[in-house]
């Protein structure tokens, strides 16, 4: 058994991407397409999302006494799900490592007999539309931030009225122009042999149908963050409904392919004003309930391409405005960006950030995911490998930099309202 790593691509174009790790016992494999929300046609929100679904349908009577996908992988003691991102969907299954073979042909199937019936399109648009007013429920705070920040950008979610028009056409002829082999990039982390598992890519993939790379999509495009003025830009947006009172300040992040420097000094910022500066700032000023500060899509930095997002988020006492919150966030960012983290307050923050890198090592699903996700998204630059060390030689003097740069630079600001506070609000969430 050969237990160097494996990296190219097929003659199709597939990418593959094979870590071994033997006597893991497991082995994950993970799907990831370049393609998400942001290419979802005009007046088809969602349909990333869409096709997401239909890649896992209910079982039905074609599909034999083992049901579909996931009674599959579930029946042999495995795991699957997958996510849809704004600029990539990736779907990961984790399995007894003697079970790789046939998920593999598995994964393969699904490709190439996607073909989803009215029942099934029906079936799943109902379960988006209730996913959809679940992350409403939730707040919506980062969707909110982004299309403030870069107008145009939506979440890829989709919308539930637009979705209910889609039809069985509109799905297979997005899945045929995204869902190609030069874009899709195939991970296996775990007990496996590069080159039998090369093999068997090879004899099940090989079928994929390979086409011209699609036209850009109709939807419109997110626009670049709003450009620095003398003054900084605050762009408050509608108040959004919480369980708490409070304020959301986002940020946009610089671009991870093209300033990944500056990129990580801001992973860094985050995490120092996260694990000391807020929770100081909550112990002084009464007003402030709580405070957190995320990097990235809902908290995953590096997890994918410009445009991203700083999101800070406060909790504030009853009676207090947001302005308090907003307050507060400037002055922690002052703070930090005149007196930059002392020694031991830096590593902190550093040895926090690279326990996660170890974490997302040593898991198989995770590991699996970062490879596609590197391969796909940052093909240019270093391997999740490199990160760590690109952590480690972040400066204090970088991250009090990365604090000016958000102090001078856009800033959202979005209300949160308690429900007893619905029908008062202070007037700082108009729309501009």
């Amino acid at each position: 058994m050969s237990t160097s790593p494996y990296g190219g691509r097929l003659p199709n174009g597939l990418g593959l991407s094979v870590e071994p790790r033997p006597g893991a016992g497991l082995v994950s494999v993970a799907l990831t397409v370049a393609v998400g929300g942001d290419a979802d046609p005009a007046g088809l929100h969602g349909t990333a999302h869409l096709v997401e679904h239909l890649m896992f349908p209910r079982a039905a009577a074609s599909d034999g006494p083992d049901g579909g996908h996931v009674a599959r992988v579930e029946g042999a003691g495995g795991v699957c799900n997958a996510e849809t991102h704004r600029d990539h969907t990736v779907f990961h299954t984790t399995v007894p490592a003697g079970m790789l073979t046939e998920v593999l042909e598995w994964e393969a199937r699904r490709l190439l007999t996607f073909a989803p019936t009215e029942s099934v399109l029906r079936t799943e648009t109902s379960v988006i539309a209730e996913e959809i007013r679940g992350a409403a429920a939730a707040g919506g705070v980062w969707e909110a931030a982004l299309a403030a920040l870069h107008p145009g950008g939506r979440d890829a979610f989709g919308t539930a009225a637009e979705l209910a028009g889609a039809t069985t056409a509109d799905v297979d002829a997005f899945f045929r122009r995204h869902y190609r082999p030069d874009a899709m990039v195939l991970s296996v982390v775990g007990e496996a042999d590069p080159d039998r598992v090369a093999a068997s890519v090879d004899r099940f993939f090989a079928g994929l149908p390979t086409g011209p790379a699609p036209a850009p999509a109709s939807a419109s495009t997110p626009a670049p963050a709003p450009a620095r003025t003398a003054a900084p830009a605050t762009i408050r947006t509608a108040p959004l409904p919480s369980p708490v009172s409070g304020a959301a300040l986002g940020h946009p992040l610089p671009d991870p392919v093209h300033d990944r420097s500056g990129y990580l000094a801001r992973v860094v910022l985050a995490e120092t004003l996260g694990r000391t500066r807020l929770p100081r700032l909550t112990r002084r000023d009464p007003r402030i309930v709580s405070a957190l500060v995320t990097c990235g899509y809902h908290g995953q930095w590096l997890g994918g391409t410009a445009p991203d997002l700083l999101l800070a988020q406060f909790a504030t006492a009853p009676g207090t405005g947001p302005q308090a919150a907003a307050d507060g966030w400037r002055e922690v960012l002052t703070e930090l960006a005149e007196h930059p983290a002392d020694p031991a307050e830096h590593r902190r923050a550093l040895n926090a950030l690279l326990l996660a890198c170890h974490r997302r090592a040593d898991s198989l699903t995770a590991r699996s995911v970062s490879l596609g996700r590197a391969a796909l998204l940052f093909p240019t630059a270093p391997g999740p490998d490199a990160l760590p060390g690109d952590l480690a030689r972040v400066t204090p003097a970088e991250v009090s930099a990365a604090a000016r740069a958000l102090l001078s630079g856009p800033c959202s600001v979005t209300e949160l309202t308690a429900p007893t506070a619905l029908t008062a609000p202070t007037g700082i969430g108009e729309k501009r």
